[in-house]
């Protein structure tokens, strides 16, 4: 296992305070605040901690309602809604400075038999055969070097490896609004069901809104010709994953208007399996 890797599960690893109230610590992101995917992973550890280890999480819907202050510790509560024969209901509030910057709804079930089909995976080229993240963004000249660290030292513990060039790497002429990447962690995880959820709810939130910057010629953050945060998030868990294996990330926007973006993706295992739709819509906005 990578240093970084074991950096961000030692971030996930949340302290108990009292019974279904958690403590979580920040780090620094690629923008001054709390990144999105961390604050979205640790409410679900906090949610899987109420939960028996039998019910597997297979969706969470959640809000950022204020900018996180990455110098503060976050509080978690943990209110158990439902616990039914079936599905377990947890809602989890995250709160900095006396005040919720985060919810988050997560229902979890027990294993059932039943119909089954999925959408046919989309073609990728192999991951082995991409430039890695580190290789693609040292290629490109026009990004500050002080960017390119920031970015390598956010996503150090995922091998996050772009199908084609990104947002920020070729700009300035609308593309169509499809992005692919393939990620894994670096290094192996352990056999908990709850723990691979948490991995890909952090890493589903760093790139689901390039489709939508590709649809109009914009690089984003890392070039500053856009500002924006997400609104809400949500994610549905189809078939089990593992974090640790290559993963199809394949994201496109629908739409934007109103200041606002919306990226739909599915994230397909490397042999076909429909593993997890995600849809999450942000503020995207042209600074004046």
């Amino acid at each position: 296992m990578s240093e970084a890797l074991q950096s961000l599960l030692d971030l996930l690893d949340l302290e108990r305070i009292e019974e279904d109230i958690y403590r979580g610590r920040s780090r620094s992101a690629v923008v001054p605040r709390v990144f999105g995917g961390q604050v979205a992973a640790q409410a679900m550890v906090a949610a899987g901690r109420t939960v028996p280890t039998d019910r597997h999480a297979h969706s969470l819907h959640a809000y950022f309602l204020r900018p996180g202050d990455p110098g503060a510790p976050i509080v978690y509560n943990v209110d158990r809604l439902r616990d039914g024969r079936s599905f377990t209901t947890r809602r989890v509030v995250a709160v900095q400075h006396g005040k919720p910057i985060f919810t988050l709804s997560a229902s979890f079930q027990t294993y059932e038999e039943g119909l089954d089909h999925q959408a046919p995976m989309p073609p990728a080229p192999d991951p082995a055969t991409l430039p890695t993240g580190e290789e693609r963004l040292r290629a490109y000249p026009h990004l500050p070097a002080e960017t390119v660290e920031r970015f390598l030292e956010a996503r150090a513990a995922v091998d996050l490896r772009y199908v084609d060039d990104p947002p920020f790497g070729d700009f300035g002429t609308p593309r169509e609004p499809h992005s692919q990447v393939w990620f894994r962690t670096n290094g192996k995880l352990e056999d908990d069901p709850l723990l691979h959820v948490v991995l890909a709810t952090y890493v589903s939130d760093m790139t689901l809104l390039d489709s939508v910057l590709l649809a109009h010629g914009r690089g984003g953050w890392a070039v500053g010709d856009v500002v924006g945060a997400s609104l809400d998030h949500a994610m549905w868990f189809h078939r089990p994953f593992r974090a640790d294996e290559w993963l199809l990330y394949d994201q496109q926007s629908p739409s934007a208007s109103g200041g606002r973006g919306l990226g739909q993706a599915r994230i397909h295992t490397q042999d076909g399996r429909l593993a997890v739709s995600v849809v999450q819509e942000g503020v995207v906005r042209v600074p004046r």
